[in-house]
């Protein structure tokens, strides 16, 4: 009976072990389920927020970008503004001016020297006349020669021109002449004798105010 009671109870023991599995089974089942949809589920969140991020990316890169060229291009303006400003002034002529003047007081002084110089000769010349009028003729002796008088220092010789300095020219600005260089204009001389090439390269300017008058600007300068 013993032996019977025994079987009985494995019996029971294999059936709870094989529910138990089946109910793990089941549990574990579900749980890879829930975790699958939990997968799906966040999927399908982020993919519309990365889409969001991107949009968001791109536009404020195309804001950006705009705002810089549009800062560039008032830059551009006030550069141009400030030189044509400038240029009206005088302010670029200012130095050339200076430099005049002083060569003029140099010369002016020179002349004044020389003329103290020769004053008390001339006056000993008068006073040897008159006593020779009164006097017995001397024996007449070999004029001095008269110290040949200080020729005034010639003018220096006007500055030269720089000619790599594109913004000499009316109307281009510090930006649009580093641009122009940048497309291989490096020289006044062509813009105020393009060659076909460099007519090609300065179209590309076309739209800068005063364009058409670059040319002419550039040639004054020489």
């Amino acid at each position: 009976m013993a032996k019977k009671a025994k079987q009985n109870v494995d019996k029971i023991v294999k059936k709870v072990n094989k529910e138990f599995e089946k109910t793990s089974s089941q549990i574990e089942g579900l749980v890879n389920d829930a975790l699958k949809q939990f997968d799906s589920l966040q999927n399908q969140v982020q993919e519309p927020v990365r889409k969001l991020l991107k949009e968001i990316d791109e536009l404020r890169d195309r804001e950006m970008k705009r705002f810089h060229e549009e800062f560039e291009r008032r830059l551009e303006e006030f550069h141009e503004l400030q030189s044509s400003i400038l240029e009206r002034l005088g302010v670029a002529s200012k130095e050339a001016g200076e430099e005049v003047k002083k060569l003029t007081d140099e010369v002016s002084k020179e002349a004044s020297t020389a003329a103290k110089k020769s004053a008390p000769k001339k006056t000993a010349k008068t006073a040897s006349k008159a006593k020779g009028a009164t006097s017995k003729p001397a024996a007449k002796k070999p004029a001095a020669k008269k110290p040949a008088a200080k020729k005034a220092p010639a003018a220096k010789a006007a500055k030269p021109v720089d000619k790599s300095d594109l913004t000499l020219v009316k109307g281009i600005g510090p930006a649009t002449a580093k641009k122009m260089k940048d497309a291989g204009i490096t020289s006044i001389d062509q813009i105020a004798n393009p060659s076909a090439e460099d007519q090609e390269k300065l179209k590309a300017f076309s739209n800068v105010k005063g364009y058409s008058q670059f040319s002419a600007e550039a040639k004054k300068i020489g």
